[in-house]
């Protein structure tokens, strides 16, 4: 059984959010596999979605009835403006549990801006997405509230996703008490970055590595390329004495970062960032847990942006942002889970292979011929 076969069983068991008293006139599962096969095949709008779906008919009948034939571009809009986003994110975690077969790695968590979705008096969507480092997979979503920020979404996030043993990693705004003891309860470590906005923690650490130079241990990495040098050392201690526990709950080790960019015609820059770990790192476990951090960036928002054109996407209305978001995150998933690509195409052009190719389409998803 194929990862996209398990997905289509998974989305089996979503509620159609019309009333049926309204005269559905096209299958809601239908709808939804169109919608995947389309956003497979380098769609990036629900106009294209409908488009696209018009234009391969014949591909589609030989799976779906499509007893009323292809829905308008205003029936997918409004199907994903009504479909409840809780319950299509709970099967697209299911779906990840029964194909992962490896809990370990970091999982990071971070936010993005859909900006395309501000505007008319709106704010623009919000969400806060985790992300296995190690597979390059998106594990779950979290909208944040309009008027709220990321630190009242990641508890919900945190809650909803199998954590035992993982080292979960936030940026400088998930960097609290709460956050730290959620974490530690659900069997996983932290790794949070810290700034100002904890001054005695922060003012803690900095005493720290100036008072215990001695104890110090490090690791040192040097990247050389395109006219730019970056040394970056990774210095970690014990918490024991800094961090009291009372605070920080289970907190093990203190780390630095001190990074020194070069490039070329312009000054030397240096940045200083601190983190607490709630298990026992080396330094090279915390440098490369860093590392694998902000990886989403490029990974994740930069793939959603420039491959996906997420930013672009002008939903706005009710939950159509939401289940949009995650739609383009179960097909980002789909393409890094592929096993059978020989020559390591890019994310790009595994989707264009995917519009060309019917029988690669096919495979992605694991349909099956009526």
């Amino acid at each position: 059984m194929t990862r996209g076969t398990v997905l289509l069983e998974m989305l089996s068991d979503v509620d159609d959010p019309r009333q049926p008293s309204n005269g559905t006139r096209h299958d809601f599962l239908e709808m939804l596999v169109m919608t995947i096969s389309a956003v497979l095949s380098d769609c990036d709008t629900i106009e294209d979605v409908a488009a696209w779906s018009r234009a391969h008919t014949s591909w589609l009948r030989q799976f779906l009835t499509l007893r009323n034939g292809v829905p308008s571009e205003d029936t997918f809009l409004r199907v994903f403006r009504l479909l409840d986003p809780k319950q299509f994110e709970r099967c697209f975690r299911r779906w990840l549990s029964s194909v992962i077969a490896t809990r370990r790695g970091t999982i990071a968590i971070d936010g993005k801006t859909v900006r395309g979705s501000g505007g008319g008096g709106e704010s623009a969507f919000h969400m806060v997405s985790a992300f296995a480092t190690r597979l390059g997979l998106v594990l779950g979503q979290e909208k944040v509230s309009a008027k709220s920020n990321e630190i009242t979404a990641i508890p919900e996030l945190l809650e909803a996703l199998y954590l035992k043993g993982r080292l979960v990693s936030i940026d400088a705004m998930g960097c609290q008490r709460a956050l730290a003891e959620k974490i530690i309860t659900r069997e996983a470590d932290y790794l949070l970055a810290v700034k100002g906005k904890q001054p005695n923690l922060y003012q803690a650490i900095q005493d720290a590595f100036l008072d215990q130079k001695d104890r110090i241990a490090y690791v040192e990495q040097v990247e050389h390329g395109h006219g730019r040098l970056v040394t970056q050392r990774c210095s970690v201690l014990p918490a024991t004495g800094v961090v009291p526990d009372s605070d920080w709950p289970s907190c093990a080790v203190i780390a630095r970062i001190d990074s020194v960019r070069q490039i070329k015609g312009k000054p030397l820059s240096l940045e200083q960032r601190y983190y607490i770990a709630s298990r026992n790192l080396a330094p090279a476990e915390v440098a490369e847990a860093v590392r694998s951090h902000w990886g989403i960036e490029n990974q994740l928002h930069w793939v959603l942006d420039v491959t996906m054109k997420e930013d672009a996407s002008t939903c706005r209305k009710d939950n159509a942002p939401e289940n949009l978001s995650l739609l383009k995150k179960i097909v980002l998933n789909l393409l890094r889970m592929d096993t059978t690509d020989k020559v390591k195409s890019s994310l790009r052009l595994k989707r264009k292979r995917a519009a060309w190719d019917d029988e690669l389409r096919r495979r992605f998803l694991g349909l099956t011929p009526l």
